[in-house]
């Protein structure tokens, strides 16, 4: 909260509000945000990131709301990087960055969850088909019309910003990935809350969220690239098991092996110059991990939709 804060504090210009949401904190969050000068609004009973967000933007009076997770430093051009694209580009009503390529933990799962969230955000459409609230701001016009962040549907932290960034397209609302808006995350990731985060916070909802709003944009984490990955890393496992009935198998695994490696070459000659070969063959069992456990929450929604589909709730 000190390091945000102090970020927050330090840009150029300075933000016109800076307001700090405390959602059933058990620290001293509340009174450090109080030490830098922020409005403190405190959240009756804890609710989640969407109410939390929902709720600070009802008080502030700007025109645009630029939001910021408490585990993320901004850099100090970000508010100014805003302004002058909101300024610029009449037409765009959100505008979204990504974290930089220098994590501040430095443990493996750390530096490899959050520069495959680099890369994949700095080699995103800039026309983009999503939002991303750790570092993002919307026009509150945009915002209030879709009716802000769904805090019914996601109490927990999940894909809200997600979601969002689906209704203010669906609105008609024009959405921009601005590859210079970055932020230093400060989170360390351990292998329980990637997985958790991964497949129940993000995986599980993504897929109901790409299941009820065909056809699936081409842009991010679903790119045709990655979904043909999330196949060939499924047929893996079943041409392993072939090889038990037929030598000629070993074929079919080292096809599909390649094929992932080729498919996802760019990523890990990304990671192999930013972190070295040994970090880059390192990462690579966890992104194929990565898509495995992706395929398996979209075929577990699968399932449901279509079940659902020939046997309908009854009124």
């Amino acid at each position: 909260m000190r390091r945000c804060l102090g970020r927050v504090q330090s840009a150029q210009p300075r933000a016109d509000e800076i307001v700090v949401v405390d959602d059933g904190s058990t620290d001293d969050s509340r009174r450090v945000a109080e030490q830098f000068g922020a409005r403190v609004i405190a959240q009756p009973h804890p609710a989640g990131p969407a109410a939390a967000r929902n709720a600070g933007a009802r008080v502030t009076h700007g025109d645009i709301l630029f939001f910021v997770d408490a585990d993320v430093g901004i850099r100090p051009d970000a508010v100014r990087l805003v302004r002058e694209t909101f300024q610029q580009s009449p037409e765009v009503a959100a505008v979204f960055g990504s974290y930089d390529d220098q994590p501040a933990e430095g443990n493996f799962l750390s530096q490899y969850k959050n520069l495959l969230h680099h890369y994949v955000h700095q080699t995103g459409k800039e026309e983009a088909a999503t939002f991303w609230a750790g570092c993002g701001a919307v026009r509150r016009e945009a915002f209030e019309k879709v009716g802000g962040f769904d805090a019914a549907k996601y109490p927990h932290a999940s894909i809200e910003d997600i979601e969002l960034g689906y209704r203010l397209r669906a609105a008609g609302y024009r959405i921009r990935l601005l590859r210079t808006l970055q932020g230093k995350h400060f989170k360390r990731w351990t292998f329980r809350s990637l997985v958790r985060a991964d497949f129940c916070g993000r995986a599980l909802p993504w897929s109901e969220l790409a299941l009820r709003n065909r056809p699936l944009p081409d842009d991010l984490n679903l790119r045709t690239g990655s979904r043909w990955s999330v196949a060939l890393i499924w047929l893996l496992p079943l041409a392993l098991a072939a090889t038990l009935f037929s030598p000629w198998a070993w074929a079919a695994v080292s096809g599909c092996a390649l094929a992932l490696l080729l498919l996802n070459a760019d990523v890990y000659l990304f990671f192999a110059e930013k972190r070295g070969v040994l970090f880059a063959l390192g990462a690579i069992p966890w992104h194929w991990a990565y898509y495995f456990y992706s395929g398996a929450a979209f075929a577990r929604k699968w399932l449901e939709f279509t079940c659902a589909r020939f046997h309908p709730a009854r009124p």
